[in-house]
């Protein structure tokens, strides 16, 4: 396991950009898959993108097109790139991680991931 941390939330209207930062610890950065999944109020986390370490990319069908996730191994960080925001696109949004690589299917399973950060609050207004 790893310790992740979050940055980069915050207050946003509605079609504004973000860009979520998720550092990690440890030398193993490079053969993580990393994901970023979110929460929303009276809701279950719901996976929204990750990245392998081969540089295979998924997204949620919500998200394609406005999000892109990418990742600099150099520095232990995976970015959250999203534009265009919508009000739904408000929860909290974790970073998760995993030695290994994950099919799409299972990359889009948060029990799939053994490290989780503590989030970042994302609050999107009209």
């Amino acid at each position: 396991q790893v310790q992740l941390v979050e940055s980069g939330g915050g207050l946003v209207q509605a079609g504004g950009s973000l860009r979520l930062s998720c550092a990690a610890s440890g030398r193993t950065f490079s053969l993580r898959t990393m994901g970023w999944f979110r929460q929303a109020p009276g809701k279950e986390r719901e996976f929204v993108s990750a990245i392998s370490w081969n540089w295979s990319t998924y997204y949620a069908d919500s998200v394609k097109g406005r999000f892109t996730i990418s990742r600099d191994n150099a520095k232990n960080t995976v970015y959250l790139q999203m534009n265009n925001l919508k009000l739904e696109d408000t929860a909290v949004y974790y970073c998760a991680a995993v030695e290994r690589l994950l099919a799409p299917a299972q990359a889009m399973s948060r029990a799939r991931y053994d490290s989780w950060g503590q989030g970042t609050q994302v609050t999107v207004s009209s």
